[in-house]
C-alpha cells in the first residue's frame, strides 16, 4: 500500500507538471506540492484505518519494527513530494510516531515479563533459555535494523534506545536469578551470560560502548571468580595461613622465614599439602 502511494503521488505529479505547462511557462514546486496534497487527502482516512487494523493486532515487537521503519522511510521519501501540512504527510508521520510507541511499548512489556518470573540458573551455569530466546529476539531487531531502508542517521536515532529498553531488563534478570548462588558460582553463571550477550551484540554496528560496559562487568566477575577459587584452594590446603602472613609482613619486620610458622619446613609441607590437593 506504501508503494503504490508513492508510485501514485509521482504519476499524480507527473501528470500536475504536464497539466499546469499548459497554463503556465514554468509551474512553481510550491504549486504542484499544495496542489498534490488535497489530490492524496482522500486517502489518508483508509490508510490511517488500515495501519491501525495491524498495529493494534499486536504482531510482535519484530514487524512492529519493520512496520515503523517502512513507515519511516516512506514519510521520508513521500514527503518529498508534498509540502509539510499536507495531509498525507502529517498521517504517515502520525502512524510511524504510533507504530514506534507501540513497539517500544512491547519491549517494555517483554521486560517486565523478564522480572516478574525469574528462572533459576541451569545445573552447567550456562544462560538460561529465556535469556537465549530474548537474545534471539535481539538479533532478529538489530539485523532488521542493520538493513533497513531508512538512512543511517535515522536509523542510529532508536539504536540506544533499543539496547536499553532490552539489555538492561537481561542483566536484572541475570543478577536476580544468580541472586541464591555463593559467590563462585555467581561469577561463572554471569560470566557465561555476559558472554552470549557480547557475542549477539559483537556482529552489529552501533554496540561498541555496550560492549565496553559488558565487558567491564565480565572483568569485575573474572576477579571474583578468580579470588573465590584461590581462597578454596588456599583454604583446603596448608597455605592460607602462610598467605595470610605474608601480606601483612613489612619489610622492616625482617626475613619472612624468621617469623613463626614461615620457617623452610612449614612452607615445604603447605607446597605437598597443595600439590596433593591438586592431584586429587
Amino acid at each position: 500500500m506504501l508503494a503504490w502511494l508513492h508510485q501514485a503521488s509521482a504519476s499524480e505529479k507527473e501528470h500536475l507538471i504536464s497539466l499546469l505547462r499548459m497554463a503556465t511557462a514554468q509551474p512553481r514546486d510550491t504549486e504542484i506540492q499544495e496542489v498534490l496534497g488535497h489530490i492524496t487527502e482522500g486517502i489518508c482516512r483508509p490508510f490511517k484505518v488500515r495501519v491501525e487494523q495491524v498495529i493494534v493486532a499486536e504482531p510482535g515487537p519484530m514487524v512492529l519494527y519493520k512496520l515503523a521503519n517502512l513507515l519511516k522511510f516512506y514519510k521520508y521519501t513521500i514527503g518529498q513530494l508534498l509540502n509539510k501540512e499536507a495531509a498525507l504527510t502529517s498521517t504517515l508521520s502520525e502512524m510511524e510516531e504510533f507504530a514506534q510507541k507501540v513497539f517500544f511499548n512491547a519491549l517494555n512489556v517483554l521486560a517486565s515479563k523478564l522480572v516478574e518470573k525469574v528462572e533459576l540458573p541451569p545445573a552447567d551455569l550456562g544462560p538460561t533459555a529465556t535469556l537465549s530466546q530474548t537474545l534471539s529476539l535481539l538479533q532478529e531487531i538489530l539485523a532488521s535494523h542493520d538493513s533497513s531502508v531508512v538512512s543511517m542517521d535515522l536509523r542510529e536515532q532508536d539504536f540506544a534506545r533499543i539496547l536499553t529498553s532490552v539489555l538492561d531488563p537481561l542483566m536484572q534478570m541475570c543478577s536476580l536469578s544468580a541472586s541464591r548462588l555463593n559467590p563462585a558460582d555467581m561469577a561463572t553463571y554471569m560470566i557465561n551470560c555476559l558472554h552470549a550477550m557480547q557475542t549477539t551484540l559483537s556482529l552489529y554496528e552501533y554496540t561498541d560502548q555496550r560492549l565496553e560496559m559488558l565487558q567491564a562487568q565480565t572483568d569485575a566477575h573474572v576477579d571474583t571468580l578468580v579470588n573465590e577459587q584461590a581462597s578454596f584452594i588456599l583454604s583446603r590446603t596448608a597455605l592460607l595461613q602462610i598467605y595470610s602472613i605474608a601480606l601483612q609482613h613489612k619489610p622492616e619486620e625482617g626475613p619472612l622465614a624468621s617469623l613463626p610458622g614461615l620457617n623452610t619446613s612449614a612452607v615445604k609441607d603447605g607446597m605437598v599439602s597443595q600439590i596433593t590437593f591438586d592431584g586429587i
